[in-house]
């Protein structure tokens, strides 16, 4: 996963209405559900369907600590996904996403004026509009650079020209070296 699908998914996973399940074998039994086998939820996390049954009956209480980590990335990446669809629906619509993020933004501008790309810490709230592109990207497979630009674009329109109000000659807007990106919707 690049920077911007892992920004979504800690994003998705802040507005979980009840915590997923604590003890393993717990997790195991939503798996199961999940995938409907013990054999496909053993191919998801790299284990053998044995040792998932056995975390299931809880024979095996301790798996090592790369599976228990896999386990808890996948009971998370599915649980709730209609309380993570209502919330992307909501910020496409009418809420937008608010993108805390330092990077290094280059851009294009008019002749005479710096290009230099340069560390910003930002806060901006982008409109309902750019949430909706980026999940719609998300959605089509679309690779972190595409997503990076649908950013941008936004921190363009929003931020370096206030809408419109200023810096009409500035062109093109690129985010590199990230250090963190967060977002929030």
């Amino acid at each position: 996963m690049g920077e911007i699908e892992d920004a979504i998914e800690r994003a998705d996973r802040e507005s979980f209405t009840k915590d997923p399940p604590k003890t393993l074998k717990g997790r195991i039994g939503y798996l199961i559900k999940q995938f409907g086998s013990a054999k496909a939820v053993a191919q998801e996390i790299g284990v053998t369907a044995d040792s998932v049954n056995r975390y299931r009956r809880g024979a095996r209480k301790h798996p090592p600590a790369d599976v228990a980590a896999k386990i808890d990335d996948v009971v998370r990446q599915r649980w709730q996904p209609l309380v993570r669809k209502r919330r992307q629906k909501q910020a496409a619509a009418t809420g937008g996403i608010t993108v805390e993020t330092r990077a290094r933004f280059g851009y294009t501008a008019a002749v005479g004026s710096t290009d230099d790309g340069r560390f910003r810490r930002l806060t901006v709230h982008l409109p309902p509009e750019y949430a909706q592109r980026l999940f719609e990207a998300r959605e089509a497979g679309a690779s972190d650079q595409e997503m990076r630009g649908i950013i941008a674009e936004g921190f363009k329109d929003v931020y370096f020209q206030d809408g419109g109000a200023r810096a009409l000659g500035l062109s093109d807007v690129e985010i590199n070296d990230i250090d963190y990106l967060d977002l929030d919707y």
